[in-house]
């Protein structure tokens, strides 16, 4: 038996994953017609019980969720022009502009564990436990993709508008200011008022095609919601701070990791977010890298709530 050779992101190496992720972007692209339009246009008038083939795909929130974030670190296609026009075209059906995504997951890994970006962290003595729980819970059980979804409105109003409430309500050193700092750029603006335009017609055509159904269109986002929220900070959830490339790898069976990608693999991925998904498990092999735990364990050990910086490994 031979040894696997070295992980690299080759232009080869790249073309196979480039060739799958192309295959999957267009799976995910049909998926999305059915669900939003073909269904509520010409199953449902026929028969109710069609509606039943949203609950399997719901559980495709997260895989294809894994596939915008390759494009997010420009391993979707090696071309970099046409990682942005893929990145873009998911990024609209998913719900939020490209770069909303892009800056936020990319602030995520060079603050990864900070106290500034921890999910769960809070400092003892400072707010009271309950206003901390009551975020902390909000934002895993749907309050992130809730906010990324309704990111790109802002991006409407006047662009002094726009600055006034970077200036206003945000603060410089604090995540958020720290991306508007980019956002309220003149590029900026006008990339996320595109994406939203298309992201509102998008969502609103799907409004008026489900008519009466609405409700199934609502159940729809808000599986969508609680399903990219709670798993978002699985890989994260009560690990070392102030260590900006730890995060955990997780166990899963191989056709659940392959289906999402190898997420799953997230330390590696945190220490090389160079290396595509089809070769992660390569590379955990190599480092001789172990499992910190079960997947749909660690998910939900989240349910334990926030937890104090003081009482974390590495706290200072």
């Amino acid at each position: 038996m031979t040894a696997d050779r070295p992980v690299t992101f080759t232009t080869s190496a790249g073309g196979i994953a480039t060739s799958v992720n192309i295959g999957l972007a267009i799976g995910y692209t049909a998926i999305h017609l059915y669900q939003f339009f073909v269904l509520p246009l010409f199953l449902l008038p026929l028969d109710v019980r069609c509606a039943w083939t949203l609950v399997p795909l719901a559980l495709l929130n997260n895989p294809f969720w894994s596939l915008i974030h390759e494009a997010i670190h420009d391993l979707f296609d090696p071309r970099r022009k046409f990682n942005l026009i893929f990145g873009r075209l998911l990024s609209i059906m998913f719900g939020s502009p490209f770069r909303i995504l892009r800056l936020s997951h990319l602030l995520h890994h060079k603050l990864n564990r900070t106290p500034l970006e921890a999910t769960e962290v809070y400092e003892r003595g400072g707010r009271s436990v309950f206003v901390v729980a009551c975020g902390y819970y909000f934002q895993i059980l749907g309050g992130l993709y809730i906010a990324e979804f309704l990111s790109t409105l802002p991006f409407f109003l006047p662009r002094r508008w726009i600055r006034y409430l970077k200036d206003r309500f945000t603060k410089t050193e604090s995540v958020t200011g720290i991306l508007m700092q980019n956002w309220t750029q003149d590029e900026a603006i006008r990339e996320n008022r595109i994406d939203g335009f298309f992201i509102l017609a998008w969502f609103g055509l799907a409004l008026i095609c489900y008519g009466s159904y609405w409700p199934l269109l609502l159940a729809v986002m808000i599986a969508r919601a609680f399903l990219i929220s709670f798993l978002d900070n699985v890989y994260h959830y009560r690990t070392p701070v102030n260590d900006i490339f730890f995060a955990s790898n997780l166990r899963l069976p191989k056709v659940l990791a392959t289906s999402l990608l190898n997420f799953n693999f997230h330390g590696i991925h945190h220490k090389k977010p160079a290396i595509p998904w089809i070769y992660l498990p390569r590379a955990f092999r190599q480092e001789r890298q172990t499992f910190h735990g079960n997947y749909f364990t660690a998910a939900a050990r989240q349910l334990r709530g926030p937890v104090a910086l003081q009482d974390l490994p590495g706290a200072r």
